[in-house]
This record gives structure tokens, sequence and C-alpha cells, in this order.
């Protein structure tokens, strides 16, 4: 056999000592371990970009996402090369069928962040609109908070500026009346004479004393209002820090479940890319299962029925050892006694 083909059946984890004795098998053999290289290398390639998208440092992602690939690439050559073409056929299903959903498993494991990777743009895009709606969703959140929190002290500002509203309509009225009475206008609450007389002295006196209850109220309550507004900006203030913070923290949202969040709004979305996703996960899913399915559909050659004979002759070798060795140690206890008896 040429270098390319020992490599892959190395890869397969077939008994080169055995091939040797059975040469038609070595393509069947070095396919397998093809098969197994290259998942190997898709896993690798897989985890690295999903680990990438974790740390943000390609060399933590190079290593991983190699250490990730031979993990799976060896777990993939211990599963094909630990089956047997033993047995009925429906015998060699139920050894295999572990094999195969465990094979199924790993295979969306490393479909997703290929998927990912292969929609990356589609995904950017949708990451920006998932960004957006989760700050609209804490800015709304943070306006109900503002409010909760200046409740208090928008309703006692309210209440004073009500009362300062009254007294000055009260002082407007008074002032009007005042004007009336001295134009001579007739109404309800005037002489009609023109003229600073006796009823515009009483009306001046009404208005001076409005003036003044207005005047005092504002100035007893400014220092109330000046505190309350305060405490208001000071709300306000801590609320837009806060959401600045977390705007940074937003805006970093672009992790690896973040991307998943992001594809599988674009699977709801838009048919195509649920249908492309399914068929990729698929491809990658039979890619896996691939070595398990050949190894189980394949029909027994030459190499199968050397696997057998060899296992088979260590099992009468072991056997037999244990055999001779339990009538050797019969025949020594036997001999014990008799010399014991005697």
């Amino acid at each position: 056999m040429n270098k390319i083909q020992y490599f892959l059946i190395l890869c397969s984890g077939s008994s080169i000592s055995v091939l040797n004795k059975t040469k038609t098998d070595w393509n069947k053999h070095a396919g397998i371990g093809g098969v197994i290289l290259f998942t190997g290398i898709f896993a690798s390639l897989s985890s690295g970009y999903a680990l990438y998208s974790v740390f943000d440092n390609y060399y933590y992602a190079s290593g991983f996402g190699l250490l990730w690939g031979l993990m799976i690439f060896n777990l993939d050559r211990f599963i094909v090369s630990s089956m047997r073409k033993t047995g009925s056929f429906g015998n060699q299903f139920l050894m295999a069928l572990p094999r195969l959903i465990l094979a199924f498993f790993l295979g969306i494991v490393i479909a997703k962040p290929l998927e990912l990777k292969i929609f990356e743009k589609e995904i950017d895009k949708q990451l920006n609109v998932i960004i957006n709606r989760n700050k609209q969703q804490l800015q709304d959140s943070m306006n109900v908070r503002f409010m909760a929190q200046t409740k208090p002290y928008n309703s006692e500002r309210d209440s004073i500026y009500s009362r300062i509203k009254s007294l000055r309509t009260s002082y407007d009225s008074a002032s009007v009346e005042l004007e009336k009475e001295i134009l001579g206008k007739t109404t309800s609450k005037t002489s009609g004479k023109a003229g600073f007389g006796s009823n515009a002295k009483r009306k001046k006196e009404i208005k001076l004393q409005k003036e003044k209850e207005l005047n005092e109220y504002i100035a007893q309550n400014k220092t109330n209002l000046d505190s309350l507004d305060k405490k208001v900006n000071l709300v306000y203030d801590n609320l837009r820090d806060e959401i600045k913070s977390t705007s940074k923290t937003e805006n970093k949202y672009n992790g690896f479940l973040a991307r998943m969040q992001a594809l599988d709004e674009l699977s709801t979305l838009y048919k195509i890319i649920a249908i492309a996703s399914f068929f990729i996960m698929g491809i990658f899913i039979i890619l896996e299962m691939s070595p398990v399915l050949v190894k189980l559909m394949a029909p027994n050659g030459p190499y199968d029925y050397m696997m057998e004979k060899t296992e088979y002759s260590f099992k009468s070798y072991s056997n037999e050892s244990i055999e001779k060795e339990s009538v050797s140690s019969k025949y020594r206890l036997g001999k014990h006694e008799e010399k014991n008896r005697l």
C-alpha cells in the first residue's frame, strides 16, 4: 500500500497487520479512514469558530478547536474500529445503535457552529435588530422605574404648583375687577362709576392681599421645590448612567448564544433559511454517521473473517490456558491433600 493508503487506514483504526493479508479490503478501509479524518477536521473548524465567538481570541480558539477536533477524530476512530461484523444484521444493528445515536448528536454539535458561519452576514443583520429591541425594552423598563421612583416627588411638586396656580388665578381675577371698577364698567361685582372711589380702594386692598398670599406661598415653598427638582434630577441621572453602562453591554451582545438566537429568529421569519439550515445539519449528521453506516451495511470481507479468526484464536488460547491452569491446580491440590493424609 502507498503512504496515503497507509495513513488513511491508520485513521480508520483497522489492523495493518491483518490488512496486509487482505489486500482487497485496502480501499474500503482507506475510505472509512478518510471519512473519519475529514469529520475530525470539520469538528476542529466548527469548534474553533464557536470558541472564537466566546473568547474573541485566535490563539485560544485555534488551540481548543484543534483539541476538540482530535477528540472527535479519536472517538470516531474508536467507534468504527470497535465494531465487529459478526452475527446477524439485527445483532449488528443493535450493537451499532448506541454508536449511531452518539454520531447523530456529534453531527449536530459539529453542524451548528458551521451554520452560524455560513449565515454570518444575515445573522449580523439580525443581531442589530435584537440589540435595538433589547435596548428599547431596557428603555421602557427604566421609564417605568423612573415614573415609579419620581411619583412621590412629582405628586408633591404638582400639589404645590396647583396651589400657586390657584393663588395666581385669584390675583389675576382681583386685578381685572380693580381695572373694571376704575374704568366704570358695569358688572355684578362693580359699581359702574368711573374713577378711584371707595369701591376701587377696597378692590385694590383685595388685589394687594391676593398678591401678598401668592408671593408668601411661593417664597415658603421655593426651597421645597428646589429640593424636589434635585431629587427628580438625581433619579434621572442615575437611570441615564445605568442606560449608558447597559448599552455598552448590549452592544457586545454577539456571542455564540446570541448568534444562535439570531439564527433561530431568521429560521422562523424566512422559510428558505430554515430549509437550508435543516439540510446543512443533515449533511453533517450523515457525514458523522457514515463510517458506522458503511461498516454496518458493507458485506463481510476477508478482513472481517481474518479478524474473527484472530480474535477466536486468542479466545480459544485463553480458554485452553485457563482450563490447563485449572487442571494443574486441581492436580496440585490433590497431591497436597494426599500428602496430608499420610
